[in-house]
């Protein structure tokens, strides 16, 4: 099997990678832009592969896309290339839309000439899966999960760029015949985590002593996805999904905010302490403009249809994750150095108050 993933060199790109091709044996193009978020040290484990290629290029470049296609002949496209943080999205937003809306609009064209141009077997084995978010369907009030059937309705310039490049997956499978399946996840967590993000950026400013900030009362809830389980959704949803569906990857690990940074800091005054507790350290900040106040994934589709089921619950998937950034300083101080552990989602009003 061959497989172009676009934004192999994220978070959850490198985790598909490192599965594709450490436990599945398979061929992969890594095309990536290699932003900030893109980090190549994700895949060392597998850099020196023959079976593994890396493409520097952006995904709204026509002609390179193109190029990879007609060079690498791949059987699937995994599209997971995204500007991805939400607080970034707020404070600038055209660049989530350049790359997620017109970015994959590049890859579906570029993917729907090369699909032609295939015999009829070729045609029938090739398959792209256009990877997303749970946060396109906006904010869940009371009891109840986000399914497949739950409409749209997206809070902030992330979310919107994202529905936006689902409606245009779906389009081209509807109007074009291309074989495009769409997935839609919760909340990722893991190892090589841009420090960025709420939980690896506790632990490390946990690690390092620094205010723990939570938005708002820390009430908002999320459903955690270990992304190892993730990326081996992904492949089953690539390899056996139904042309033409959404399927959603959800952990069924519901936590409010306050609650992981509380599990966090229990673990790191287990693991590393440091004289007084380290949720003496959290610090409630102004909330986040349109912060959604509740996701939870149904599942069930995939998990019955494809036989998928998250391995790891957020207990034991929350120490691995701890254990990991305490032993991999390799991988986090030199993007740390870069990324101050701030808070990045603030409008003008709010950074002068």
């Amino acid at each position: 099997m061959r497989v172009i993933v676009t934004g192999g060199a994220g978070f959850i790109g490198s985790a598909v990678i490192r599965h594709l091709v450490l436990d599945k044996g398979y061929e992969v193009l890594n095309i990536d832009k290699l932003t900030y978020a893109g980090n190549l040290a994700s895949l060392d484990s597998v850099a020196d592969r023959s079976s593994y290629r890396f493409l520097k290029a952006d995904i709204c470049d026509a002609r390179a896309v193109s190029e990879a296609f007609f060079t690498f002949n791949p059987d699937h496209v995994m599209h997971l290339a995204a500007e991805s943080h939400v607080d970034r999205s707020i404070a600038g937003a055209r660049a989530f839309v350049e790359t997620n809306i017109v970015g994959t609009f590049t890859m579906l064209e570029c993917a729907r000439a090369y699909w032609q141009s295939l015999t009829r077997e070729e045609q029938a084995r090739f398959r792209f899966l256009h990877v997303s978010t749970d946060e396109v369907y906006g904010s869940l009030e009371g009891e109840g999960s986000f399914s497949e059937f739950s409409p749209y309705d997206p809070s902030s310039p992330y979310s919107a760029s994202k529905a936006a490049s689902d409606h245009l997956a779906k389009a081209w499978a509807r109007t074009y015949g291309l074989p495009v399946v769409v997935s839609n996840c919760s909340n990722n967590y893991g190892p090589y985590h841009f420090p960025e993000k709420l939980i690896p950026l506790i632990i490390l400013n946990a690690l390092e002593g620094k205010p723990l900030p939570v938005y708002g009362d820390g009430s908002n809830i999320r459903d955690w996805l270990y992304v190892e389980d993730h990326a081996l959704a992904l492949a089953i949803i690539a390899e056996r999904g139904r042309i033409g569906e959404a399927y959603n990857v959800g952990g069924r690990n519901e936590r409010r905010n306050i609650d992981v940074v509380m599990r966090i800091c229990a673990l790191m005054d287990e693991l590393k302490p440091s004289g007084r507790p380290h949720e003496d350290l959290i610090r409630f900040v102004v909330d986040r403009p349109g912060h959604d106040a509740r996701y939870a994934i149904d599942a069930t589709k995939l998990e019955v249809e494809l036989g998928w089921k998250a391995r790891q619950t957020f207990e034991t998937g929350i120490e691995h994750t701890v254990r990991w950034y305490l032993d991999n300083a390799w991988w986090w101080a030199p993007l740390r150095r870069g990324f101050n552990g701030g808070r990045l989602g603030l409008l003008k009003s709010d950074a002068n108050a």
